[in-house]
């Protein structure tokens, strides 16, 4: 029998995760990095884990990931994105309607707002002075 395996792609911000889910035990890789050594703060840890709790299948999965870009909130919420879409096509009737719900398949479209010609930022314009 060939190793099944499940790919998505995930995207937050400017980070970018490929993610491939294989039947296993429940590790997490990161770019060649365990998840405890990878992200430093629980709360991403939590957040990267977050699908598995939702749709119950803790444990029955090994995730290889690769993510690139942005910072560590915005590639912990790409590999959150990441592993929902590739649950959704490892059993899509089991999967997809708790994770729909849990808001974990769309995607995230803020973005940095560009700056403007004038101004410091985005928004931010220099300071006023009477003189």
């Amino acid at each position: 029998m060939a190793n099944t395996q499940y790919q998505a792609t995930g995207r937050r911000k400017s980070s970018v995760a490929r993610v491939r889910l294989l039947p296993g035990t429940g590790k997490i890789t990161i770019n060649k990095k365990d998840l405890e050594e990878y992200f430093g703060m629980d709360i991403l840890k939590n957040e990267v884990k977050r699908p598995f709790d939702v749709t119950g299948t803790a444990g029955k999965y090994d995730v290889i990931a690769i993510v690139e870009g942005g910072g560590t909130t915005g590639q912990a919420g790409a590999l959150r994105h990441g592993i929902s879409r590739a649950l959704c096509v490892a059993d899509e009737e089991a999967n997809r309607p708790a994770l729909k719900a849990a808001g974990f398949l769309t995607r995230d479209p803020r973005m940095k707002e560009r700056k403007k010609y004038g101004l410091k930022k985005a928004r931010r314009a220099s300071q006023f002075s009477k003189r």
